[in-house]
């Protein structure tokens, strides 16, 4: 929710999930849907970020498994991991987490910059809401990187 003293308008709608024990968050509005990964026809290559491809409502689409990509473990599938399907700028692909956890609103005076050695172009930046951080992230420019470095897996 925006502040009292903030105006509504600033605020934008962040969708929040969970992964590697986490708390991340991308904009609601490259959001298309949630999907249970268990309801998905999947066409997978085990162990790899991009793990194949869904059917989803009768739509061929790229997945990437992102707890492949930050997770310190291998991934375990149960009933709370979500498939976030993303409408990107070129291109609709699922996006697999350990578990979406809501929607939450946050002002630009609310995301902290990060800076230093964290500080990639797909970081936005850190964001707090009711005691809780979450890691703001450019979702396009993140499944750009995973896109760039699935293709120079498959070319070697």
């Amino acid at each position: 929710m925006a502040s009292p003293n903030m105006p509504a308008a600033e605020a934008r709608q962040y969708l929040v999930f969970r992964l590697g024990g986490l708390d991340y968050a991308l904009d609601f509005t490259k959001v298309q849907e949630l999907r249970p990964l268990q309801a998905l026809e999947r066409f997978s290559s085990a162990g790899e970020i991009i793990s194949g491809v869904v059917v989803s409502r009768g739509v061929i689409m790229p997945i990437v498994d992102m707890r492949v990509a930050f997770g310190p473990r291998p991934p375990q599938h149960d009933p709370l991991t979500d498939v976030i399907i993303l409408k990107l700028s070129n291109c609709v692909m699922g996006m697999v987490v350990d578990g979406v956890t809501d929607i939450v609103a946050l002002t630009p005076a609310q995301i902290q910059p990060v800076v230093g050695a964290a500080a990639v172009d797909y970081l936005i930046g850190v964001g707090e809401v009711d005691g809780r951080r979450l890691i703001v992230v450019d979702i396009d420019k993140l499944m750009s990187i995973r896109k760039v470095q699935f293709g120079a897996r498959q070319a070697a």
